[in-house]
């Protein structure tokens, strides 16, 4: 397989050390670092309350849970994804709870095959996610910069009395004649008449 250029945090959810053991004989420590790993679900909780991961492994049952909520909710933390590795008689009916909620899922007995694509799956996943979180953080941006000129219009018609077009010209202007962006000026007047 092809290196990648992005490291992937990974918390690992498993009772049996064996599993752990296995797995992380899979994992590349160029493509997964760090690894964590967690034995109940409560453990894994407290982990994932002090630090985000890119994946998370879930080898259901575990000692204190099932699981499968603990998947759910550990897929609804931005930029997380989930595998829930389940027995295969229960694969179907596991499958049918989690899917809707973004976990992936796959049945023991796991061959390394398997496993090695479904790190590739997760790895897909999480790019794409990426993708997404950088969209929809620069929407975000150029929101807050629609605000901030709009407030400055604002400003600008109820202090200076100006016309709502002419308002926007202003700013526009001021912006291409000192070479900065609209939300500069935008904040400069908001300061200056707040």
């Amino acid at each position: 397989m092809k290196r990648m250029e992005r490291v992937y945090s990974t918390l690992i959810v498993s009772s049996g050390e064996s599993f752990y053991s296995t797995l992380l004989k899979m994992m590349s420590a160029s493509w997964f670092d760090p690894v964590r790993k967690a034995e109940s679900v409560s453990a894994a909780r407290r982990i994932l309350a002090e630090r985000g991961f890119d994946l998370v492994i879930v080898n259901a049952p575990l000692k204190d849970d099932a699981g499968i909520g603990f998947a759910i909710d550990a897929s609804g933390l931005q930029g997380t994804i989930v595998l829930l590795i389940v027995r295969a008689d229960q694969h179907d009916e596991v499958y049918a709870k989690v899917s809707s909620h973004g976990v992936f899922t796959i049945s023991k007995p796991l061959h390394r095959a398997t496993m090695m694509t479904a790190f590739l799956w997760m790895i897909s996943a999480r790019e794409r996610m990426r993708k997404l979180e950088i969209r929809t953080q620069s929407i975000e941006e150029k929101m807050s910069e629609i605000r901030t000129v709009n407030r400055a219009k604002w400003v600008l018609i109820r202090e200076l009395k100006m016309e709502e077009p002419e308002a926007h010209r202003y700013i526009e202007k001021q912006a291409m004649d000192r070479c900065v962006t609209r939300r500069e000026i935008a904040e400069g007047i908001i300061k200056t008449y707040s």
